[in-house]
């Protein structure tokens, strides 16, 4: 059931489609009262609409709709608006964890004497299983068969309770392992565009879909059209609970896109391209929204990989209107033409639809980019934003070893070597572009044309294709690529993110000790949207994100410290060398197989049973059942201390009184650097831990896959293996001094809460990019941090440490750890923090080591009212439970 506002603007109207009635709002009616909008961003209209269906005097009120109307006047508000999602998105490592907090939620409301059935969400909810294939097995014909049994062996703890979920929960669908990946599988099947459910009346309402998701790619889905951003699972939870998204009304930056790509330019150089743009820009906490004639040249599959990667260049979306694009991908999808009339006469009766004569919206800013200036490209060693043209690789590269040997070292039992700039992983992963045709196409013709002039993957290569979508084998067979793709090692090993998430599984053990002994510099080439320090393998220290064809041309060529373009990547079968243009498609070759090869039967027969699973995931058999039964030692799945203790009443937030410095840290801190989702050492305290519970090192798994056990998760806070705290300069690793001495950081963390000390985070700029993973805040608080200091924040994490009563401090304009001269003696105090108000300037106390104190300013990063309540809760969970059980 949807639930609407009173409309004291009395915007509900009729639309007729197909024989069958909709009630809507009109954002027509709703401008005759409060002004024009017919040059709003196609995002903001969505906002519009949403405003105007909630409208009730008191979560909304007019006078937030006639905000919204002024923005065309003035693009830019500090006014907050709440926002209300058609539905919510997850994937398992975030979701279990969500999970795990709505069940922990249950036991408290009813410790607090209420009703557990309470918490349960109000709108729909998907979680899509995708990521937790690794893969261990590679270059064979068994690789997808023995990942699969090893996947569910490791986690079928997490999947049972993920079951548990799917009876115990209203609204609560789970899409099995072995399907997908989540924003692939939202953009083919889950997505609908337009939505349409019965209102308390019983009426049909059509309005927008929306979304918010527990997964930071989540933007993906608004090359659709379909307005949606990744949150924090805490906020994502207080959305299926009712609770409104708290946000300013936004700036929206207008990025227009003209011309046409050149031949064999593909839609990964134009996102690495647009990616650099952006963040050069500065677009954190903003829209963006594409536009201009361009836009007519985009498949619907490239505008989602640029859509997909907005977390990347900072925006908190990147926004297609629906066209006629829009219309065609729903149709090849095999989304009901029922569903496909309504988007289209929806969007044109809301002012949402765009095509050729669409004026140009407002926008608060703008940049353009003529596609056919767009070069091929790579990004890397250690960002997404730092593009490379494709022939500079190997001098980025060979700058970032200066002074190295560039000699090889030898492999035990191999008759070949490995030196600094060997790729040692070749990856068609991720969701950004493994389910793209054109480019997987294209990688399929380059294996081709490679395999009919007898070259293969060097042998030091690990080779590996996890496509985003089932539908992609099909494609991938039909047209005969697959078998090519085969003969040179990119065999199918999964559905799912796999390497791109860190689950690239273990190096052959040789090659991890030739690069661990000698100490050499090795790379990854990825068809992904991540290569933070630390994120894809411990044993690769330099990750290049490319096109799939490009991943496989270098798998082909084994190295990133040779030009691409220049040198041969091998020799043919004939002895001849084999240049990269000789293997490189053209695009009309691309596009003869796709139309031949991609079919709607695909998409409707993959998704016909799509919530049914394979033969494993129909075997676990499960009850349902009001509250989890919580398994004693379980080292997956624990109750989460957040609610122990917890009153109706909110205790007062109590000052921060001579905080000590948990770590110090420079620019550009990831979630990864923060809660890394990759493997887990053995001498680290998550891995002791582990072995102490009598987990064999074998059944570690990930980070990723533990983050339902709180003990795992916040010993494995700030355990990266690149961070480097400033605290202890030249160690790297989540190391930490407490009283001068070195040691890890949760145990540092753990001597200072035996001490009653609180404790701070300092940092530099774009602190928390990346991931949405909620357990990089989860885990800070449950340290004892009480505030973290950066010079910026990216908008998710920001919010998720808010949502867990950690408070945000920016420093002001000139300010910051190197100015201050910080070492990590000092003590911070700040004072009435009770009494603080959004976006509030706030002084910090300094106190140095040999008693001399000064104070610098900060400003408040709890932005809205909405923010405030939940921090002076102690979260948003503790808020929304309190408020449920009264």
């Amino acid at each position: 059931m949807t639930a609407v506002g009173q409309d004291t603007l009395s915007t509900r109207s009729v639309l007729e489609v197909g024989g069958k009635r909709y009630a809507y709002y009109s954002i027509a009616k709703a401008a005759a009262k409060v002004g024009d909008v017919s040059r709003l961003p196609f995002s903001m209209k969505v906002l519009f609409e949403n405003l105007i269906r909630f409208e009730d005097g008191v979560t909304v009120t007019v006078e937030d709709v006639k905000a919204l109307a002024d923005w065309q006047n003035n693009p830019r508000s500090d006014r907050e608006i709440q926002y209300r999602p058609a539905r919510v998105l997850m994937q398992d490592f975030t979701g279990v964890p969500c999970v795990v907090d709505l069940a922990a939620m249950r036991d408290a409301m009813n410790r607090l004497g209420g009703d557990a059935q309470k918490i349960n969400p109000l709108v729909p909810v998907d979680l899509v299983i995708d990521h937790s294939v690794m893969v261990d097995e590679f270059g064979n014909p068994k690789a997808f068969e023995q990942n699969v049994d090893l996947e569910y062996q490791r986690n079928m703890e997490r999947y049972e309770f993920l079951k548990w979920g799917s009876k115990a929960l209203d609204n609560f669908r789970v899409v099995p392992p072995g399907t997908g990946i989540c924003h692939q599988v939202n953009l083919e099947y889950l997505a609908r565009a337009v939505w349409s459910s019965a209102d308390t009346a019983g009426e049909t309402v059509a309005y927008p879909d929306t979304l918010v998701g527990t997964d930071s790619h989540t933007t993906m889905v608004n090359g659709l059209g379909v307005l949606g951003w990744g949150v924090g699972g805490i906020e994502a939870e207080a959305a299926m609970l009712g609770q409104p998204v708290s946000m300013l009304i936004p700036e929206v930056v207008g990025f227009r896109l003209t011309g046409n790509l050149a031949e064999g330019i593909t839609a990964t150089d134009l996102v690495l391209t647009v990616t650099q743009m952006l963040r050069k820009k500065g677009v954190v906490g903003r829209f963006v929204e594409f536009y201009g004639p361009g836009l007519d040249a985009l498949s619907l599959a490239d505008r989602a990989t640029i859509a997909n990667m907005a977390p990347e260049y900072g925006a908190t979306c990147g926004f297609f209107p629906v066209d006629a694009q829009t219309l065609d991908y729903m149709r090849l999808t095999g989304r009901p033409e029922e569903t496909i009339a309504l988007t289209e006469a929806y969007a044109k009766a809301q002012g949402m639809w765009r095509d050729a004569n669409t004026p140009d919206p407002v926008f608060t800013d703008t940049l353009e980019l003529d596609m056919g200036t767009v070069q091929p490209s790579l990004a890397g060693p250690k960002r997404p934003q730092d593009r490379v043209s494709l022939g500079d690789v190997d001098d980025v590269f060979n700058a970032s070893v200066e002074g190295k040997s560039a000699g090889r070292h030898a492999v035990d039992g191999t008759d070949h070597g490995i030196a600094d700039g060997d790729v040692v992983i070749a990856a068609i992963t991720s969701c950004t572009n493994t389910s793209n045709p054109s480019v997987l196409v294209a990688a399929g013709l380059v294996a081709r044309k490679a395999r009919e002039k007898g070259l293969t993957r060097k042998p030091w290569v690990k080779t590996s294709l996890a496509p985003g979508s089932q539908v992609v084998t099909d494609y991938l067979e039909k047209s005969g690529l697959q078998a090519d793709l085969d003969a040179i090692g990119f065999n199918l090993v999964g559905y799912g993110c796999t390497t791109c998430i860190g689950n690239s599984g273990p190096l052959p053990a040789p090659i991890s000790k030739s690069i661990n002994d000698n100490d050499v510099v090795a790379a990854s080439v990825l068809s992904g949207n991540r290569n933070f320090e630390g994120r894809v393998s411990p044993d690769v220290r330099a990750n290049f994100l490319a096109s799939p064809p490009l991943v496989v041309a270098y798998a082909l060529k084994g190295t990133v410290r040779d030009d691409m373009v220049t040198t041969p990547i091998g020799k043919g079968s004939d002895g001849q060398d084999v240049y990269l243009k000789d293997i490189w498609p053209s695009n009309a070759e691309v596009r003869a197989l796709m139309d031949a090869s991609v079919t709607r039967d695909m998409f409707a027969s993959r998704y016909a049973n799509v919530f049914d699973g394979d033969i494993k995931w129909r075997g676990i058999n499960v009850e349902g059942s009001d509250t989890y039964a919580w398994r004693a030692g379980s080292t997956y799945v624990a109750n989460p201390p957040y609610f122990e203790g917890m009153g109706m009443t909110p205790a007062p937030v109590a000052d921060i009184i001579d905080a000590k410095p948990l770590a110090i840290l420079g620019d550009s801190i990831t979630t990864d650097h923060i809660s890394p989702a990759g493997s887990i050492k053995a001498d680290s305290p998550a891995g002791r831990y582990l072995m102490e519970h009598q987990v064999a090192r074998a059944d570690f798994n990930s980070y990723g896959a533990r983050r339902g056990n709180h003990e795992v998760m916040m010993r494995g806070t700030f355990a990266n293996i690149r961070i480097r705290n400033e605290m202890v300069p030249g160690v790297e690793g989540g190391m930490t001094s407490y009283q001068g001495e070195v040691m890890a950081i949760y145990d540092a963390a753990m001597r200072h809460k035996a001490d009653g000390t609180p404790l701070i985070v300092v940092a530099g700029k774009e602190y928390g990019t990346g991931s949405s993973r909620d357990w990089a805040a989860k885990g800070t608080n449950l340290l004892g941090v009480r505030v973290v200091i950066a010079e910026s924040f990216e908008r998710i994490h920001r919010s998720n440490l808010v949502g867990m009563g950690v408070l945000p401090l920016q420093f002001a304009e000139g300010v910051d750890r190197k100015t201050l001269r910080l070492d990590g003696t000092e003590t911070f105090t700040i004072a009435d923090v009770a009494g603080l108000k959004p976006r509030q300037d706030v002084h910090v106390t300094l106190r140095r080591a040999d008693g001399s104190t000064e104070t610098f300013a900060t400003r408040c990063r709890i932005d809205t009212v909405n923010e405030l309540d939940y921090f002076l809760n102690g979260g948003i969970l503790p808020y929304v439970l309190r408020k449920l059980a009264s």
